[in-house]
Parts: structure tokens; C-alpha cells; sequence
């Protein structure tokens, strides 16, 4: 091994190679030494200049960030900065519409929206450690499943794969600035990477089981019953999409409040559970065990979410009362109503007839009952009295203490330094 003294040594760094001896022009020649500076035209004199010009303009670059640093005016930054301001305290922090420093992300306020968090990052999972090996056997079998069981899969996959998507943008491009609470902005970006992971793994089913890509994609397009739900989803991203939106006036604190809504109580709510409980069934029965398991770590991801999103929402109500007038309240009854129509008739499309254990008319009832939860959840009346759960497994799935490896499949715990526990 080389010491640090060898390191440099030309016989250290290179096997001993006999050096070349200088031709002998004749007996009585003189060595002549070499020019100090080549001829004009030299290739080694224009290196040298290149070098010289090359060093220069890098002395310049480097004097004039010194000059610009020398003249910065912070002034323009304070508003932001708010140079010299008092530490934040817990009673400045704001869901909404807040002043304080939104960069000191403690002391807490809202202690559930980093436990929540927390729990996101503990439930850390990636499609790629789920073996699709025989779902992709059973999906190229003629035989493995049933035209209303691939109906099914191409159905969900052609919805789910645009709908994460939805509502990352929505995230990204609207909520984060508006949400002035940095415990909460750090959840949604949690939030945010999940909904990657959530596209990753519909991208990774359709991929594996060799579907045509371009139809299932764009199926939110082309299908009637898809294409309703994302209209109805990207209706309420307009306005705050819009560069100059900006709340604090009752008009646009509601319109924050009526997108949340939508997203969290609706989109994320309500019109993931008919897909989510069609693929699981078939999971149950040992049929696409690989895809019902990316949509068992996905569902309970949403439900992280949701429970995020209502307290969220809820948050604002209890700081903002003048926002929940009756008005609004009727509103959003009618929002939540809508988008069980919608889901029903999703349902409708995909089971025209009986299929794995259950029927549209069952799945009306179960998002009957689904709805009553989210009415309830923000503080409305139900609006399906006596309306049961007809798929009570589906609370078992959901459940992180109450299920393990729920499918038999080769990952039984996706979470990170073992944070969370299955007993």
C-alpha cells in the first residue's frame, strides 16, 4: 500500500518504464535549450493566452459578487424577514390568513398536524417492493378473471391514475400558499410526495400487466362515468389556481374553504371508495392480490388525508366562525350530495351486474353511509338516515392495528424503523 510520501512519486504511480533517450543527430552536437517563450502561432502560446483570458474573466466574476454583496439592500426582504421581529409565539400562528414567520416551524400550535406527520413519514411504502408476478399470470390469462373483474382494474387504474395527480396539483399549486400554519405546510408536503407515490404505483400496475398505456391514462377523458369526476374535482381548482387569488376577505376564505371541502370531504372522501373497495374485494378472493395490495397501502394513505383534511377544515371553522353561515353550510351538504351521485354512478358503469360478493346497489348503500360520515365529520346533519356499511372488512383494511398482511403477500411492513405496530 502507498504511503501519503509516495503518493506523489513518479515511480509510486507508475510501473518503471525505460525512459526514452534523445535521438543522436551527430557525435559533436550541443544541446540547445529551449526557447523561454514559444513562437507566435505555437499551439503551447495559445494555451497559455487562453489560460491568462480564462483566469481573468474568473477574477472578474468573483469582483462582482463581492461588489453585489457589498451593496445588498435588505430592505426589500423585510417584510418576509421581518429582521429583529420578536420570536413567534403559539398565539400568532393562524390556519389562515396569519402574519407571523411562517419559516419557524415551532413552537406548535396544532400538535395533530405533525403527529400526522410523523405517522405519514412512518407509513412510508414504495410500489416497487410489491411482487406482481401473478396478478400479471392471472391478468394474461384468458381464464384468470371475468369481463366484469377486468372492467374493474382497467376502470380503477384509468380513474386513479388522473385523480392522485388532481389533487397533487391542487396541493402544490394552490393550498400550500394559502395554509399559513408551517406545521400543516409540512404535512402537505407529505401529502404531496404521497400522491407521487400513489401515481408511481398505478403507473407501475398498468406498466406490469402490459395494459395500453394511452387508454388507461386518458380515460378521464373518454369515459362518461371517469370523466364526470374530474370535471367535478377540477371545478373547484379554477379560482385558486388563479397567480393573484389571495384570501382574506369573506368571499375568498370561503372559496378556500368550499376547495378543501371538495377535495378533502369529496374527491379524497367519497369518490375513492367505490374503486377502493371493488379492487380490495378482489384481493380478498386471491384474485390481482399485487394491485389490491398498492391500493391497501394507498388507501390507508387517503385516510391519513381525509382525517388531515377534516381537521384542517375544521380548524378554520372554529377561527373563522363567520364563515360557516347557513348559506355556506347548505352548500356544502349540496357539494357532499353531489359527489355521491356521482360515485353511484360510477358504480352503476362498472358493476352492471353482481361481481366479486357485491352490486351497485350495495355500493349505493355503503356510499350512502359514506356521505352521512362526512356530513357528520364537518358538523351537517345526515342526509341518509338509517343507511348501514354493507363492506365492514373495508374498516378492518383501514385499520393499521388491525390487519396483517392482509393479502399474504411478500411485504408485510412498509413502515420505516419500525414505527408503527400491527398488534
Amino acid at each position: 500500500m502507498l504511503s501519503w510520501e509516495e503518493y506523489n512519486t513518479e515511480e509510486a504511480i507508475a510501473p518503471a518504464v525505460p525512459k526514452a533517450q534523445p535521438a543522436v543527430v551527430a557525435e559533436t552536437a550541443t544541446p540547445q535549450p529551449e526557447p523561454a517563450v514559444a513562437p507566435p502561432g505555437n499551439d503551447i502560446s495559445k494555451g497559455v493566452a487562453a489560460d491568462a483570458e480564462a483566469a481573468a474573466i474568473m477574477a472578474e466574476n468573483v469582483e462582482r459578487a463581492k461588489s453585489a454583496i457589498d451593496q445588498i439592500d435588505v430592505a426589500p426582504g423585510l417584510e418576509e424577514l421581518e429582521m429583529g421581529a420578536a420570536r413567534v409565539s403559539v398565539d400568532e400562528k393562524a390556519m389562515i390568513n396569519c402574519r407571523a414567520d411562517l419559516n419557524q416551524l415551532v413552537p406548535f400550535k396544532y400538535d395533530w398536524a405533525w403527529q400526522k406527520y410523523i405517522d405519514g413519514c412512518a407509513n412510508h411504502w414504495m410500489p416497487q417492493e410489491i411482487n406482481m408476478t401473478a396478478d400479471v399470470a392471472t391478468w394474461k390469462d384468458p381464464e384468470g378473471l371475468s369481463d366484469d373483474e377486468r372492467r374493474i382494474v382497467m376502470r380503477s387504474l384509468g380513474y386513479f391514475s388522473t385523480a392522485d395527480s388532481l389533487v397533487a396539483n391542487n396541493l402544490v399549486l394552490a393550498i400550500y400558499k394559502l395554509i399559513t400554519n408551517p406545521e400543516c405546510r409540512q404535512y402537505l408536503l407529505r401529502q404531496a410526495f404521497e400522491e407521487a407515490i400513489h401515481t408511481h404505483a398505478y403507473q407501475y400496475c398498468i406498466e406490469s400487466l402490459g395494459m395500453d398505456e394511452g387508454e388507461v391514462f386518458n380515460m378521464y377523458r373518454e369515459v362518461p362515468s371517469v370523466a364526470a369526476k374530474a370535471t367535478w374535482s377540477l371545478s373547484h381548482t379554477h379560482s385558486l389556481s388563479d397567480p393573484n387569488f389571495r384570501t382574506g376577505t369573506l368571499e375568498t376564505d370561503q372559496e378556500l374553504l368550499r376547495n378543501l371541502i371538495g377535495f378533502y370531504c369529496v374527491t379524497e372522501g367519497i369518490f375513492f371508495y367505490c374503486g377502493f373497495t371493488q379492487i380490495l374485494s378482489m384481493g380478498r378472493r386471491n384474485k390481482m392480490t399485487g394491485v389490491a395490495e398498492q391500493f391497501q397501502y394507498i388507501l390507508r394513505d387517503e385516510s391519513m388525508h381525509l382525517n388531515f383534511g377534516i381537521d384542517v377544515i375544521n380548524q378554520i371553522k372554529l377561527e373563522n366562525p363567520q364563515l360557516w353561515t347557513s348559506e355556506f353550510q347548505q352548500e356544502v351538504i349540496q357539494m357532499i350530495l353531489e359527489g355521491t351521485e356521482l360515485e353511484i354512478a360510477y358504480a352503476r358503469d362498472t358493476m352492471p351486474r353482481g361481481v366479486l360478493g357485491m352490486n351497485a346497489a350495495m355500493m349505493e348503500e355503503y356510499l350512502q353511509f359514506i356521505c352521512n360520515r362526512r356530513l357528520t365529520q364537518v358538523g351537517l346533519p345526515e342526509q341518509f338516515p338509517g343507511a348501514q356499511n354493507p363492506f365492514p372488512w373495508m374498516s378492518e383494511i383501514m385499520d393499521l392495528r388491525k390487519e396483517k398482511n392482509f393479502f399474504e403477500t411478500r411485504v408485510i411492513e412498509y413502515q420505516t424503523g419500525g414505527a408503527l405496530s400491527w398488534d
